[in-house]
């Protein structure tokens, strides 16, 4: 089972995210005022999901058409030894622990205005 948390925030208005078998098991807002980034807001809705593995490639398909471009923007998760990072329009699977294909996301991230202290993604 992937689990995956999306920040409401970073969808574009307008963006349906339907994955089938995707089920949200926790809601609440934060108040990430301190670590937010350029065009980020300061409270942000966070959605917890789940979703069976064998969707992994739905769920990165419909995030990458449901993020925002600019932003900064991301969503990230685990399945099996896999990690996922998705950005508008583009999403990466590595093998967890391959510093080099994990540095070469963490590049990307940086060319599409990710801010350097929300590059810090576990894998």
């Amino acid at each position: 089972m992937l689990r995956a948390r999306i920040i409401a925030e970073s969808l574009r208005p307008g963006a349906v995210l339907e994955v089938p078998d995707m089920r949200v098991v926790r809601v609440w807002r934060e108040d990430v005022a301190a670590s937010t980034g350029p065009g980020q807001p300061p409270i942000w809705t966070l959605f917890d999901i789940e979703a069976p593995d064998d969707r992994a490639g739905e769920l990165a398909d419909a995030l990458a058409a449901a993020l925002l471009a600019e932003g900064g923007w991301y969503a990230d998760f685990e399945v099996g030894a896999d990690h996922v990072v998705v950005f508008a329009g583009r999403s990466f699977r590595y093998r967890q622990g391959d510093g080099p294909a994990r540095a070469h996301v963490v590049a990307y991230g940086r060319s599409v205005g990710v801010p350097e202290h929300q590059l810090d993604w576990k894998g």
